[in-house]
């Protein structure tokens, strides 16, 4: 098998199926952790007696950086209500299609959140001007790293073969 090969299995679609969704929830919890962590601080952020002195701007990234995580949140979650709406109904295929594009939209809830929380932190600690560019710079990094290289690897690689039913 060369480098660029696909890996290959021994396996049914369901068994497919299955190792996929166990994938899928193992992305997802890892995700989860750190978005509850930061949704759970920045509710906590209007309850200290420095928040009243936020500019305009520093509000409105919060409130943006609030709710891009509570997105997130729901969309790291989804995966779970969703198996349980649909355990025992032969939907497997629905379920890891559907959660896939749930965890592609809440990664990118979460970069906004990061970012967004970055930014409010550094904005308050020093200059505007530089909270902007780290901020823009991380999430230049983020794009890079998320997206840009996987996207340019999976070119090199020949997709796999569909498996005959």
């Amino acid at each position: 098998m060369s480098e660029h090969a696909p890996y290959d299995r021994e396996e049914t679609r369901g068994e497919r199926l299955d190792r996929n969704f166990d994938e899928q929830l193992q992305e997802a919890r890892i995700a989860q952790a750190g978005v509850q962590i930061l949704f759970g601080f920045l509710l906590t952020l209007p309850f200290q007696q420095r928040f009243e002195t936020l500019t305009d701007f520093q509000r409105k990234i919060y409130l943006g950086t609030l709710l891009a995580s509570a997105v997130a949140v729901v969309l790291f979650t989804a995966p779970v209500a969703v198996h349980r709406v649909l355990f025992r109904q032969g939907l497997k295929d629905f379920i890891v299609a559907y959660t896939s594009k749930l965890a592609s939209v809440g990664l990118v809830a979460l970069a906004l959140s990061v970012v967004g929380g970055l930014v409010l932190v550094l904005d308050v600690l020093i200059a505007h001007t530089l909270a902007m560019w780290v901020g823009g710079a991380v999430a230049a990094l983020t794009v890079v790293l998320w997206y840009l290289v996987p996207a340019a690897r999976k070119r090199r690689v020949a997709p796999p073969e569909k498996p005959e039913s």
